[in-house]
């Protein structure tokens, strides 16, 4: 039992020394990713180098997926670019074997202890400490490997009788063992969600001679296939292009491991050639002495990245027909989706970092944004219909349809702040740089007032509806003229808002949004004194005034709730309102 707790206690190193280490890397790459993988993904080969290097980089192909697959839910990666990058993902991911079979050959224990000692250091720091974080998590990996070596060497498992009779049991030569550890390490790996896990597993098990290197192998092809199941239930909840993208995923591993099977001991007894090959010829090692544990690790690792790297050479020529396929499996849910409220960008995924999360967040909130513009043009229209429908049964359906409609939109922007907020609460949650707190403070704000937008809406709405209801007389020329002048204005403050909110906030001049909100205070003082003339003066009742004005000075808090909103966005002080 005490081998076994040690067993799985460097399993665990292992797996939270990588995920330290992936999460501080996203950490301090986190805002420029977005932007290296729309620069680098020009043309398929760009792209597959640009997912090789990410994931190399932040050691998860699972996270290079998860993070392809939202940025194309969120529009910013187009299907053919994200199937280069995942392609590439599953090259840059074999860097992780090898790191293990240098961990499995060779004592690194005094380089996990610098690790540890710098990385403590650089974390009290505080201003470094994400590289700290990263050397902490290197540390544990390391050590997580070294404790896995030692373990697998106390526990002598090609002396285990009971380990051997149960690998000896399966025929070496049948087609069916090859499936049957196929599926093994499949099911493996989507049960603890990390291949890296299962490839430790095997290279301790073929590295100990208790299990062939053709079974091992077998479960190495077993792994590429079942860490294409995270990124696909990620993308349940994700748009068409997304689940397609994690569908490409899916296929391109599925289609490599059927070619393989083909040449399955071929392909093998060719790596082991080439391992043998370089190690004498090109690093100078000594073969022929070197353990059986360290030339089957370096095999596995070798063979790992030789069949991603075929397979990508292989299926990059066919990006176009891939595409092509996952679209007709897929095919796109005929909903109203102006109609039914759903979150469009923030999906349930796993692995996904804080960075990731806000992006997707940033992306929902830029939907908000957009769906209140569109809920200001129907107020615009029912306002007009309030003045050119002539009362009949039919325009007064007409009218209550698109009444309701607003009221609508209004329960959705309650819904939509709720939801956010939630999942902004949740991501606050867990670590955070302080760009990242600073982004959910302001996100926070900007949901607020973007819901505000909505209930001036619907107030505006609201009295549009109780004039039109108590058949009260229509608004003068002037009035009508007056109105249509404030909401242009509103309406011109929420299309600067949308721009802003869809852009970088660099190139936003922040003074065209003030300009109009001057322009509409200045307005509403104009008309405010305006009305109390026209109503001595007899130009129309005082209640009719008074539902003018109501009107008037709603458009006027819609532009505070705007120059709000782009004061979050901005990172600007709130002004009196």
């Amino acid at each position: 039992m005490l081998i076994l707790f040690k067993l799985l206690g460097s399993l665990a190193l292992l797996m939270f020394g990588m995920k330290s280490m992936s999460d501080a890397l996203q950490k301090m790459a986190g805002p420029q990713l977005r932007h290296v993988l729309g620069a680098m993904t020009t043309n398929r080969f760009t792209g597959m180098l640009t997912g090789t290097l990410v994931t190399a980089s932040v050691q998860s192909s699972t996270a290079t997926t998860v993070m392809t697959v939202s940025f194309v839910n969120a529009g910013l990666l187009t299907l053919a670019q994200a199937i280069s990058v995942i392609m590439g993902a599953n090259i840059g991911t074999t860097l992780t074997a090898w790191i293990m079979a240098l961990g499995a050959s060779f004592d690194i224990s005094i380089v996990s202890y610098v690790g540890f000692f710098l990385g403590i250091i650089l974390i009290y720091m505080k201003r470094h400490r994400y590289v700290g974080d990263f050397l902490f998590g290197l540390g544990l990996l390391l050590l997580g490997l070294t404790t896995l070596r030692l373990t697998g060497n106390e526990m002598d498992l090609g002396h285990n009788p009971a380990v051997l009779s149960f690998f000896q049991s399966f025929d070496p030569n049948s087609f069916w063992t090859t499936l049957v550890f196929l599926l093994m390490g499949g099911v493996l790996t989507f049960c603890v969600q990390s291949s890296a896990a299962v490839m430790a597993i095997t290279m301790l098990l073929c590295g100990s001679g208790a299990m062939p290197i053709y079974q091992g192998i077998a479960l190495v092809l077993g792994e590429n296939i079942g860490t294409t199941i995270t990124s696909n239930l990620a993308a349940l909840s994700a748009n068409t292009q997304a689940r397609r993208a994690a569908l490409a995923h899916m296929f391109f591993n599925v289609f490599g491991v059927i070619w393989i099977l083909f040449v399955f001991r071929w392909f093998i007894d060719g790596v082991m050639w080439v391992v043998d090959y370089a190690g004498t010829n090109i690093f100078g090692a000594d073969m022929e002495h070197m353990s059986t544990q360290s030339r089957l690790t370096f095999t596995l690792a070798a063979f790992h990245s030789g069949f991603n790297v075929i397979n990508a050479g292989i299926l990059i020529w066919f990006i176009p027909q891939i595409e092509k396929f996952v679209c007709w499996v897929i095919k796109p849910k005929k909903v109203d989706e102006e109609e039914d409220f759903r979150l469009h960008f923030i999906t349930a995924g796993f692995m996904k970092t804080p960075e990731l999360s806000v992006l997707e967040a940033q992306k929902e909130i830029q939907s908000f944004s957009e769906r209140m513009q569109r809920m200001f043009g129907m107020v615009q229209q029912l306002l007009n219909d309030s003045s050119s429908l002539k009362g009949k049964k039919q325009d007064d359906e007409q009218f209550a349809k698109l009444y309701t409609r607003i009221e609508k939109y209004e329960s959705i922007s309650d819904n939509m702040e709720l939801e956010i907020a939630k999942y902004l609460e949740q991501v606050s949650d867990a670590h955070l740089s302080d760009e990242t707190k600073g982004k959910i403070r302001a996100m926070l704000r900007e949901i607020s007032e973007l819901e505000s937008i909505g209930d001036a809406c619907y107030n505006m709405a609201r009295t549009i509806n109780r004039k039109y209801m108590a058949k009260q007389d229509h608004f003068n020329e002037q009035q009508y003229s007056h109105l249509h002048q404030m909401m242009g204005l509103a309406e011109n403050a929420l299309t600067q808002m949308n721009q802003l909110m869809s852009g970088r906030k660099e190139s936003y001049d922040v003074n065209r949004t003030f300009n109009i909100e001057n322009e509409i205070n200045n307005f509403r003082n104009q008309l405010k004194a305006q009305n109390i003339v026209d109503i001595n003066n007899h130009a129309y009742t005082y209640a009719e005034g008074t539902v003018y004005m109501d009107l008037i000075n709603e458009c006027e808090k819609l532009g505070d709730y705007v120059v709000n909103v782009v004061e979050a966005r901005m990172g600007t002080r709130q002004r009196d309102v």
